[in-house]
């Protein structure tokens, strides 16, 4: 059985760190999709292809992202999306429209689009496993925070209601839901707080390939990653 891996935000903050990770593993075939592919850091090997991808929150880029990949009953598809954005500091009752309809269409129209599609995929195929990126946020509210966490709630109930239905065709669906991850645009963003307890990009990369290739038994679940120890634990 082949097993081809889909990346979606392969080069972004988040996603550097776990394709770093996820390139390492036994993928007979892995797609990185990015919007703006920086060739110093593109990752050139035999089984990767690099896919530069315009708005996913537009159904027609979605469709022409998956109409690259070619479905097979003796193929297992392995998809992670890093997705998403964020925008804050305003209370409920000073948030714009445009601010809901930003937030809505980068963290869950997108990924309801790619679902959609990967789904088709995967019908066609032996079976399959999804990951989203999700966040603390979606499942527990923070002040300020409102128009972020309620697009990340609407993703973490896509991931509840597909990984049901997923069952009909052999796919399983989850997320992580990372709290602060340790990357420098947030070191650069939060100066003074204690970088040792955030989750570092190739951690997750580690718990993603875990969960998607265990697809057979771990699916409707949000992983939430609050922080990590200060000192590593060594037996």
């Amino acid at each position: 059985m082949m097993k081809e891996l889909l990346v979606f935000g392969a080069y972004g903050a988040l996603g550097r760190g776990v394709t770093k990770i996820l390139v390492e593993k036994k993928f007979d075939k892995i797609y990185l999709f990015g919007s703006n592919i920086n060739e110093e850091e593109k990752i050139i090997a035999q089984n990767v292809q690099n896919i530069i991808v315009s708005n996913l929150s537009q159904e027609a880029n979605v469709i022409e992202a998956f109409n690259k990949i070619i479905p097979g009953a003796d193929k297992i598809f392995f998809l992670f999306s890093t997705i998403g954005g964020f925008t804050g500091g305003k209370f409920i009752w000073e948030t714009e429209e445009s601010d809901i309809e930003k937030m809505i269409n980068v963290n869950f129209k997108t990924n309801f689009l790619i679902s959609k599609y990967f789904s088709r995929l995967v019908k066609e195929s032996a079976g399959g496993s999804i990951c989203f990126t999700s966040a603390f946020t979606g499942s527990n509210a923070e002040i300020k925070k409102g128009a972020y966490g309620i697009s990340k709630n609407a993703l973490n109930f896509l991931v509840k209601n597909l990984a049901i239905e997923g069952k009909e065709i052999n796919l399983s669906v989850n997320a992580v839901a990372p709290y602060i991850i340790d990357t420098p645009e947030n070191r650069n963003w939060m100066k003074s707080f204690n970088y040792n307890n955030w989750i570092k990009p190739e951690e997750i990369g580690e718990l993603i390939y875990s969960i998607i290739t265990n697809y057979n038994f771990i699916s409707g679940n949000i992983f939430e990653l609050k922080e990590r120890f200060e000192k590593t634990i060594t037996a």
